[in-house]
């Protein structure tokens, strides 16, 4: 495809513009690829930069070194190295194609053949390249799919999918992010037979993409997608909730939020503790993200109302501002069934803002030193605060101290 010429500013600022001059010359060629070059040529702010190179991963940490930047080999068996300049990390990888691929991770060889480099990658989108001069490199035919929204395989779907299974949830991410209308009728049904293949990937990987692909603005559309194929029940392992996932985020937008994925994915796939468990075991989460889960799971029961406040408030005592955020957002989603319902919810999402819970007046040693013993503090402590939450909060120190003194036996 015929080359243009695009006026990007960030290609000349610095530390790029003097990488990319040390990188280019005396045999050497290098240009930005992929993700930087898709997100400009649509009018998007770029983040990461990554660099595709002619030059062998120990030729870039030379010149890389003599610039006074730092190389870092951090994949150097699949030609990349990681360019620390200025505080910025760019990863710059040699040319290479594909020598054995397993869907899970592929042996490579080097090279110095742009269109066979641009053919081992998955969406045309993603196979576009800018020179240092601004001249972008298309051999696929990307830049047309990146700006009319079509999230297209490379060749043959099924081969692309097979060298690397992943590439399932990577082209429903990129339909949630990037496409427009429905996704292309082949390569949807390619993933689709090939669904099954999502079994062989490490839980580690389908976390790290399932996580992404819940956040762009038309998940939804994409998760509806991947519900009527299939897809979607093998990544959570059970039955989705895709009615609560929309409710949330339409609640997300009201607010002015931003997508928060654990929060989506507890929306989408939790109703109760074992869902919680199952996925904690099916994506690896972490613990704090399983806790998150859980935290959802387990007070669903207790917000039915948003009309009721003193349930909302015995939530937030027991699992703090930050888990109640998530809390009460999972209710709003599983319980509102309309855009008027959700919004009553509001008041009760912006608890935190104005009421704080308050400490309960007592503690163990309060009630040791009235003569419980063992077990007998934590039951009593328990009861008391109980008996205090169920109040309201109120009573101080002095009337609590009664009351446990009355739940005692007396000696």
């Amino acid at each position: 495809m015929r080359p243009r010429r695009a006026e990007f500013d960030w290609l000349r600022r610095e530390p790029l513009r003097t990488l990319l001059a040390i990188l280019n010359g005396d045999g050497i060629e290098t240009r930005v690829v992929g993700g930087a070059v898709r997100d400009a040529l649509i009018g998007r702010e770029i983040g990461d930069v990554d660099l595709a190179t002619t030059g062998l991963p120990e030729e870039i940490a030379r010149r890389a070194t003599l610039a006074g930047f730092r190389p870092v080999p951090t994949g150097l068996e699949h030609g990349t190295v990681t360019v620390v300049a200025d505080g910025r990390a760019f990863e710059v990888t040699t040319l290479r194609h594909d020598v054995e691929t397993d869907g899970r991770r592929a042996v490579v060889r080097f090279g110095n053949d742009w269109e066979e480099d641009a053919r081992r990658r998955d969406f045309t989108m993603n196979a576009l390249y800018v020179e240092a001069d601004g001249t972008i490199q298309d051999p696929l035919g990307g830049c047309e799919d990146a700006l009319a929204g079509r999230v297209r395989f490379i060749g043959e779907a099924e081969r692309r999918i097979a060298e690397d299974h992943l590439r399932i949830l990577r082209f429903f991410r990129f339909h949630a992010g990037y496409g427009q209308g429905d996704p292309q009728p082949a390569d949807l049904a390619a993933c689709v037979r090939l669904r099954l293949t999502l079994l062989r990937l490490s839980a580690e990987r389908v976390r790290q993409e399932m996580l992404r692909l819940l956040v762009p603005p038309r998940a939804a559309a994409a998760l509806r997608v991947m519900s009527e194929t299939g897809i979607l029940q093998i990544v959570i392992g059970g039955v989705d909730r895709l009615p609560a996932f929309e409710r949330l985020a339409r609640l997300e937008e009201t607010l002015d939020e931003a997508a928060e994925p654990v929060r989506r994915l507890g929306a989408l796939a939790v109703i109760v503790e074992e869902d919680a468990s199952r996925l904690f075991d099916r994506l690896r989460l972490s613990k704090v993200e399983s806790r998150r889960l859980l935290a959802m799971a387990e007070a669903r029961p207790r917000l039915k109302s948003p009309a009721d406040e003193a349930p909302a408030k015995e939530v937030l005592y027991r699992n703090g501002p930050e888990l109640y955020a998530d809390i009460v957002r999972h209710a709003a989603a599983s319980e509102a069934r309309d855009a008027d319902a959700l919004a009553g919810w509001h008041d009760l999402v912006r608890l935190p803002q104005r009421w704080t819970a308050p400490a309960f007046p007592l503690n163990g040693g309060d009630v040791a030193a009235l003569g419980a013993r063992g077990r007998e503090i934590g039951q009593t402590l328990k009861a008391l605060e109980a008996a205090w939450i169920a109040g309201g909060f109120s009573g101080g120190r002095e009337h609590w101290l009664a009351r446990a003194a009355e739940l005692l036996p007396r000696g």
